[in-house]
């Protein structure tokens, strides 16, 4: 259980990089920079997805998706 804290700890603090790399002005990054931040965004991925929210999200968004698929419009 003592991983699933670290793992946890580790990915709230990726997040919250995240959410103060993306506030910048996109006209500010350069290419070095973009590229960061898609590294640091699937390291959250990663670390996010063998959680319990991760697993939540990843079932929210098949019952979403099935619900849409679903719809005879």
């Amino acid at each position: 259980m003592g991983g699933l804290v670290v793992t946890l700890d580790v990915t709230l603090l990726l997040g919250v990089w995240i959410f103060l790399r993306l506030r910048r002005r996109t006209e500010a990054r350069s290419r070095k920079d973009e590229r960061e931040t898609v590294l640091i965004v699937t390291v959250f991925g990663i670390l996010l997805a063998p959680t319990e929210f991760g697993k939540w999200v990843v079932n929210t968004l098949t019952a979403m998706v099935s619900s849409v698929n679903g719809m005879h419009l």
